[in-house]
């Protein structure tokens, strides 16, 4: 390359640079966005998490969505006026390095209105401690962006109505809480990005879980793979450069504890499935693991003629005696259109502690449930190493062999926080579902056989001929 042409390139490249630096976040927007990322800045929900690994792309989409919302210009969401919101990271440093300098990435000079530093010079925001930035609305008016830091204490949270917070990075329960509050009156959003690297922490029930069953609560799982812009040879480096354990939060995104899950085979993107009517012939059977303090799972299964198991129906509930459990059952059989015997009867497996009786009841659980129309088999097979490896061989399997239906939701949860205590035993905590589960898959039936398809009326013809021809050949023989 001569030097007139190696003057172009650099021109070129040095224009690409500018026009990059004038607004990040049209390029991020239409060029440089992922799959997931995208998802996230979609979701209309108002608790949006995403946990990903390191450099799976979280922060990026963090940073674009406090900018969209403070420059009213969101791609996927009813824009305001004058919005106010708080980029919250751990400390005041982390701010300044991570947080602070992804919301200048995507903030245009242009766009600026007046910034005010807590350390710092506003003509460098970028090495210094911001306090706030007014922000240009596309309406016109003035957004504010606020930084804050966990380590500053929960009382320098309060008082203030806001339209957004984003966490970056796990903060602290009360802080967390405090926030909620913040966007409460206004209706506001509340999402996080963030690694997780400290176990089994209160945002793994709240978030991941979803304990309180708040229906305005998402999230998703960001990998390295999610990301295209990484190069093989950067994730090959970092694969030799952190262990097994280690890769399941920085790699997968995923909360873990020393122990480790049960099932870490189970992922929620490929095993969970909208609800969809389930043909008569795949209906299989049900499964309840019963209680009474605790609570008692009741689950209905198809095997389709490929032998895929769909988990389609929950019932579970605590506290509650068997002409509960039997009504419940009756009511999502008859929703979902469920078989039952010639009599009318269920049927279902239970776990075999149920044909026991105790000494304050002349009648054990199974015949209770017999005696109310369920007619219980406590025949099942228990033993857990085998039940426990057939379900893990059924989840790693491509494609997956075992699918649930989104309704069940309680079998979803104990799938996602099972852990191995001492041994080789899994701890003996929220396993009701889990139990059921390998009641059923250690009993599994041969899948049903597809149903052959319906002859023609030409087809009824000739074989009613055929059988004619063959009968008058028989009698000419004899």
């Amino acid at each position: 390359m001569n030097e007139k042409n190696l003057i172009l390139r650099a021109l070129d490249i040095e224009r690409e640079m500018e026009r990059r630096a004038l607004d990040s976040l049209a390029i991020y927007t239409k060029e440089n966005t992922h799959e997931k990322q995208i998802a996230f800045h979609k979701c209309q929900k108002r608790n949006r998490w995403i946990f990903g690994g390191n450099r799976s792309g979280k922060t990026e989409c963090g940073a674009a969505e406090c900018v969209y919302m403070a420059r009213g210009v969101h791609p996927y969401r009813e824009n305001k006026r004058d919005v106010s919101g708080w980029v919250v990271s751990v400390s005041q440093q982390v701010q300044r390095d991570v947080a602070q300098a992804k919301v200048l990435k995507y903030l245009s000079p242009r766009y600026i209105s007046k910034v005010v530093m807590r350390e710092g010079s506003k003509s460098s925001p970028e090495y210094g401690v911001i306090d706030y930035i007014l922000v240009k609305n596309a309406f016109g008016g003035l957004s504010r962006i606020g930084f804050k830091s966990c380590d500053q204490g929960r009382e320098k949270f309060q008082g203030t109505s806001l339209d957004f917070v984003w966490f970056d990075e796990e903060p602290p329960k009360d802080i967390y809480e405090e926030c909620r509050m913040r966007v409460f009156d206004r209706s506001g959003d509340i999402f996080g990005t963030m690694t997780p690297l400290k176990g089994l922490t209160w945002l793994y029930d709240e978030i991941e879980l979803n304990l309180r069953d708040d229906p305005e609560v998402w999230f998703e799982h960001m990998q390295w793979s999610d990301n295209p812009y990484l190069s093989k040879s950067e994730v090959s480096s970092m694969e030799k450069l952190i262990s097994p354990d280690e890769q399941q939060s920085r790699r997968f995104g995923l909360f873990s504890q020393g122990e480790g899950l049960v099932y870490p085979e189970f992922d929620q993107n490929v095993h969970v499935i909208p609800p969809f009517p389930i043909p008569k012939e795949w209906q299989s059977n049900i499964s309840i693991d019963p209680g009474l303090k605790n609570p008692t799972s009741c689950h209905f299964y198809a095997v389709d003629y490929d032998g895929v198991i769909y988990v389609v129906a929950e019932h579970f509930a605590a506290g509650q005696n068997v002409d509960f459990h039997v009504d419940r059952l009756n009511e999502i059989a008859n929703k979902i259109g469920w078989q039952r015997d010639a009599k009318g009867r269920l049927s279902a497996l239970i776990d075999s502690a149920a044909s026991q009786r105790t000494l304050s009841s002349q009648k054990s659980v199974a015949e209770l449930f017999i005696e109310k129309g369920v007619m219980v088999n406590t025949n099942v097979n228990k033993d857990l190493f085998s039940g426990i490896q057939r379900i893990k061989s059924l989840l790693c399997q491509r494609p997956p062999r075992i699918l649930i239906f989104d309704c069940c939701v309680n079998l979803i949860r104990e799938l996602k926080s099972y852990w191995w205590g001492e041994g080789d035993r899994p701890k003996k905590i929220d396993d009701h579902a889990l139990d059921e589960l390998r009641y059923f898959v250690m009993s599994l039936p041969a899948p049903p056989k597809p149903k052959e398809p319906e002859k023609s009326d030409i087809t009824l013809d000739k074989e009613r001929l055929l059988r004619a021809k063959r009968r008058d050949m028989w009698t000419m023989k004899f």
